[in-house]
């Protein structure tokens, strides 16, 4: 299963997932969806993944209700980012969703390999290890990306697609800070496409 990993953070990735476009749609609807998200954002290994997957048929509750939490969120995110690009308040109860996912998986901040990177000193990230008691941890670091954008207040580059069919959203950390598209090959393509076959229309007027 492949994902359109725009958005330039986790948080925003994951809640992406629940904008249908030409390229994607929702992709949360099983266990597997979701182990195949966090594999394909690093969160965990696809080892990790692999032997994760038969959770839903020896625990099929917990993986079921780990599942809702994730879409309540996911929920959650896509109210923080809405609000952010409308410059809205943050409602209180996406701030407890992401706080009530952070204590349960109370953990700590370690430094951990780049995947497909070579192990020297410049190919390191901070990443998290949670205290596994439950399966609340799989959904840390989302929780812990959402939390650090929210910290960032209300300048967070956090952008919408200039394209009004598109939804999804993006952390705009480019160098000029003015990317407007989710993808310039996709909704900024179409764009200059139809610009261009409006400027036709109007000299043939």
């Amino acid at each position: 299963m492949e994902f359109d990993l725009i958005g330039s953070r986790l948080a925003v990735n994951f809640a992406n997932t629940a904008v249908k476009t030409n390229l994607a749609e929702d992709r949360l609807d099983t266990w597997s969806d979701l182990l195949a998200f966090l594999a394909a954002t690093n969160t965990i290994s696809p080892a990790r993944a692999k032997a994760l997957a038969d959770l839903e048929t020896r625990a099929p509750d917990e993986t079921a209700a780990l599942l809702r939490a994730s879409l309540d969120l996911r929920g959650s995110v896509r109210g923080i980012l809405q609000a952010r690009t409308a410059g809205a308040p943050l409602a209180p109860e996406w701030i407890e969703q992401i706080n009530s996912l952070l204590a349960a998986t109370e953990g700590y901040d370690r430094l951990e390999p780049v995947p497909g990177v070579g192990g020297n000193g410049a190919d390191w990230r901070i990443g998290f290890a949670a205290r596994e008691q439950g399966l609340e941890w799989l959904l840390a670091a989302i929780a812990r990306s959402a939390a650090e954008i929210v910290a960032e207040g209300p300048a967070a580059p956090v952008r919408r697609c200039a394209n009004p069919k598109c939804g999804l959203f993006f952390y705009d950390d480019s160098r000029t800070g003015r990317r407007r598209w989710c993808s310039m090959s996709v909704c900024g393509n179409r764009s200059k496409v139809a610009a261009h076959f409006k400027r036709k229309r109007w000299k043939a007027a």
